[in-house]
């Protein structure tokens, strides 16, 4: 294919009126493609561009990922080292004696969590996907306003107090057995912070945004940069809804910075961050991590039986790296194996498979369903980029 049509069969999705916006970029070495598609807004009177910001929530994980793996590569943090001394709240853990048990039925966790554990999400503690029913566990953790769905900085907790009240809980599951979505890349954020003595979006900021040129990519959106920020939308009961203005929760510094979830980003910083990864560590001269932490990072760290009780793919057709998921086996629709990256809930993808890289931020939220259509398509075409790059 040419990526002449990438803007056309992206477009479609918008014409259908099944999310008003988005832009999207391709990387095939160093011949950089984007594009933008749609509006902003209901009344259509504020196009996108490829310069405009996007929440892109759980893409923020690989980011914070990368933060602890700067620390490894220096030493202050070893993957097999418990994380009781940085984050004493969650040493000597219980664990409930079954997923749907009370949560004061439990037993002692077999050993503490390791800063791995955090890494490849395999904690014990988080989103299950292969098991949705409502249990005890759920109602605990909501009545200790924990937060547990789309991102909402501005009402989350102070980082101390979210640890200690997280400490109260038991573990799901033992550590080190399952591998469970979104709550190892929170607590990993702390870590970092801990680790460093300063706050995630410092670091961050220092030894990550700073350095690989990431300027408009943070927590929060400046006064002066909201012109190229829109507001967000989800569906209720089959309507398009505002889920967050344009002043809304990102205009501000949170007090919980989420490292899974907390980030905005655009186009042009993250693929300077895809680049980086890419690249085996280095951007223009400028080296963020080591190759050994880079390929720590991209290779897929679940066990066959970990895939088998549920990983971050269908079926186990993906693995987990650190923060980000590696496929494992060509999709003849999709990605190649070897390919990695990760997808953001309020609706952004992003995906290195080879000499490819391939992002697509919107404004409108996945449905209960899950992604949008228009991610299926936008895999098709990385999928077939990747393919027709490596036959060259």
């Amino acid at each position: 294919m040419t990526v002449d049509g990438i803007g056309e069969r992206l477009g479609a999705h918008v014409a259908a009126d099944e999310l008003l916006g988005l832009a999207w970029l391709v990387a095939i070495g160093d011949q950089v493609h984007t594009g933008a598609v749609g509006h902003h807004d209901e009344s259509r009177t504020a196009p996108v561009r490829a310069d405009n910001l996007f929440r892109i929530s759980s893409m923020t994980k690989p980011l914070t990922a990368v933060a602890a793996s700067i620390l490894i590569d220096e030493g202050l943090l070893d993957p097999a080292a418990p994380v009781d001394e940085l984050l004493p709240e969650l040493a000597d853990r219980q664990v409930l004696v079954h997923p749907g048990a009370a949560v004061t039925d439990t037993v002692a966790a077999h050993r503490p969590i390791t800063v791995e554990d955090l890494l490849t999400f395999r904690l014990g503690w988080g989103m299950d996907f292969a098991d949705f029913t409502p249990k005890p566990f759920d109602d605990a953790w909501s009545e200790l306003e924990l937060g547990w769905g789309p991102p909402t900085p501005a009402r989350m907790l102070p980082p101390d107090l979210w640890l200690a009240r997280l400490g109260q809980l038991p573990l799901q599951f033992q550590p080190g057995e399952r591998w469970l979505y979104h709550v190892g890349a929170q607590i990993l954020g702390f870590l970092v912070a801990r680790a460093a003595g300063i706050s995630l979006s410092q670091f961050l900021a220092d030894r990550v945004l700073g350095p690989l040129g990431m300027v408009d990519t943070g927590f929060a959106v400046p006064a002066d940069k909201l012109a190229r920020f829109g507001p967000q939308y989800t569906e209720r009961d089959g309507v398009r809804v505002v889920y967050d203005p344009v002043d809304g929760q990102w205009a501000s510094p949170p007090v919980f910075e989420g490292g899974g979830d907390g980030l905005v980003s655009t186009l042009a910083d993250y693929h300077r961050f895809a680049r980086m990864l890419r690249d085996g560590g280095v951007l223009d001269g400028a080296r963020i991590l080591s190759e050994r932490a880079v390929t720590a990072m991209t290779t897929n760290h679940l066990a066959a039986e970990q895939l088998a009780r549920g990983g971050p793919g269908p079926g186990d057709s993906a693995g987990w790296g650190y923060g980000v998921a590696v496929q494992l086996r060509d999709d003849p629709a999709g990605a190649p194996a070897g390919a990695y990256g990760w997808a953001g809930g309020l609706g952004s993808t992003w995906s290195n498979a080879g000499e490819v890289i391939a992002i697509l931020l919107s404004n409108q939220s996945w449905g209960e369903a899950g992604p949008l259509p228009v991610f299926a398509t936008f895999e098709a075409i990385l999928g077939e980029l990747a393919r027709e790059s490596d036959a060259v």
